[in-house]
């Protein structure tokens, strides 16, 4: 009896719970992230993705999670309104070209001053290093290394290695474990939803 009232609690939580989530995608240019934001959105990829000018906004839904995605370009010059569009959301995606090591110190730079803000404090980061499909790229642990991540110790933050490319390590809704020890459910349901990757932890600073 117990098990028929979960199964039935179950059901009536998967046709009537929606969550909504609002995103902010950053990084430096020709990471990859309006060609992430189509490969999530319709699956398909294309080399002929045009540099977002300013931002875009999306609207994605993936059974009951609606995500409203702000896609900002990563030109110098739009780099000073990452921070106005990060205010508030459930969580900042950054995305790194792993296979051009010329722009990881940047892009560490880039990524600290951001978390340092203020208005900033406590929203959960997915860092994601585009591009493992190219020869040379980075991975998780190196990602990590590079990165400073170890050195933010203030919110949830989590790396995975991608290709957009390949479709490789984005698309999986089979995986229903949590990959992140966190309280905030929609950086859960984001992760659970879009990335196929085992949890890698980054390391307290001691």
């Amino acid at each position: 009896m117990i098990a028929l009232i979960n199964k039935l609690l179950d059901w009536f939580k998967a046709l009537f719970w929606k969550e909504e989530m609002e995103l902010t995608l950053v990084g430096l240019q020709y990471s990859g992230k309006t060609t992430f934001v189509n490969v999530i959105a319709s699956g398909q990829f294309s080399e002929d993705m045009i540099p977002t000018v300013g931002f875009n906004m999306r609207k994605i839904t993936k059974g009951n999670v609606t995500i409203k995605l702000w896609d900002i370009g990563g030109q110098p010059r739009f780099r000073s309104m990452w921070e106005r569009y990060c205010r508030g959301v459930s969580a900042i995606v950054y995305m790194v070209d792993a296979a051009d090591p010329e722009k990881i110190e940047a892009s560490k730079n880039e990524l600290h001053n951001l978390l340092d803000k203020p208005q900033l404090q406590g929203i959960p980061v997915l860092v994601l290093g585009n591009k493992r499909d190219l020869p040379g790229a980075l991975d998780e642990k190196e990602l990590i290394e590079r990165m400073n991540l170890s050195a933010i110790q203030d919110r949830e933050i989590c790396c995975y290695s991608i290709s957009c490319k390949e479709k490789d390590n984005i698309v999986n809704q089979q995986n229903t474990q949590c990959l992140l020890n966190c309280t905030n459910m929609c950086t859960c349901v984001w992760l659970i939803t879009f990335v196929s990757a085992e949890r890698n932890e980054i390391p307290e600073k001691h």
